[in-house]
């Protein structure tokens, strides 16, 4: 299983295997690094510009694999655990610890590699502590833990309190 330059387990034997899409990739699969950031590695521009922005590892008959690209990052900004599905649920205006982190599959600073990419997932905190603990997988068939469920449902009453109707006599204590 792939580790992190740490050694601890990221939950997957290849991180790619769960890549969707390059964040820089168009809808019309072109660059969007080489027409935007170009400036940071000219001669990767000045190639995709050669090509007309064209990604070779978004078409099916290109020449590369997402992990050919040098530039490419695959960030999840998924509203729910990618391993168990529990939603996310922030109040707004509070400061409580989020219930989806960010996972890490591959770091873009990693050493260890030629090629270092920046991988995530969202995980809830609870599938997150058992992937790095080595007790669970990211593909795991798994429900979520009830202390999610019950941080989770622990919001949704106060999400359904700040909607209730309440007057401004009813607010203020006027008896009119």
């Amino acid at each position: 299983m792939e580790k992190t330059p740490r050694g601890t387990s990221v939950g997957v034997d290849d991180p790619y295997d769960l890549v969707e899409r390059c964040d820089f990739l168009t809808d019309d699969g072109r660059c969007r690094y080489a027409a935007e950031y170009g400036h940071h590695d000219p001669e990767f521009a000045r190639t995709r510009h050669e090509d007309d922005l064209r990604c070779p590892a978004a078409d099916p008959h290109g020449a590369w694999d997402w992990a050919d690209c040098p530039k490419f990052r695959a960030t999840d900004t998924a509203r729910e655990c990618r391993r168990c599905g529990l939603e996310e649920r922030r109040l707004t205006g509070e400061e409580s610890r989020p219930l989806l982190e960010e996972h890490h599959l591959e770091y873009p600073d990693d050493g260890r590699k030629e090629l270092a990419h920046e991988i995530t997932v969202s995980l809830c905190r609870w599938c997150h502590a058992k992937i790095h603990g080595s007790w669970a997988r990211i593909d795991d068939e798994a429900t979520p833990d009830p202390e999610g469920i019950a941080a989770a449902e622990g919001r949704r009453t106060k999400e359904y309190a700040e909607l209730a109707f309440e007057s401004a006599a009813e607010r203020y204590g006027d008896d009119g």
